[in-house]
């Protein structure tokens, strides 16, 4: 479960901002997890207890924004939703794609 060492990466980022600003404790976080990043959403929230036990973000509310992704076709610049990495173009069938959105995992904010 990888989500765990997730996680722990975003209460290590909380911890050295918590440090920057002087504060022992974080109110909220909020998180841009893509629907393409890889992150299971229900794992991180299983493993996050653990994760968060004795650290800043111990008492913060959580906050996640699903992220759905978008790419654009190489071929004819149409911009459509994608639910995997492999899907097709849906107006000229084209699998040439630039994903642009959908692949992100990252702290948006944190509150103190």
């Amino acid at each position: 479960m990888h989500e765990l060492s997730i996680a722990m990466g975003i209460v290590e980022i909380a911890e050295k901002e918590a440090k920057k600003a002087q504060v022992k404790e974080l109110s909220a976080i909020e998180l841009e997890i893509g629907t393409l990043s890889g992150v299971e959403v229900d794992a991180l929230d299983f493993a996050w207890p653990m994760a968060i036990a004795g650290s800043v973000l111990e008492h913060a509310e959580k906050r996640i924004n699903i992220v759905n992704a978008k790419a654009r076709c190489m071929d004819c610049e149409h911009i459509f939703d994608i639910e995997n990495l492999f899907d097709p173009c849906p107006k000229c069938g084209s699998y040439i794609k630039d994903v642009f959105q959908g692949k992100e995992m990252r702290v948006k904010s944190l509150e103190v």
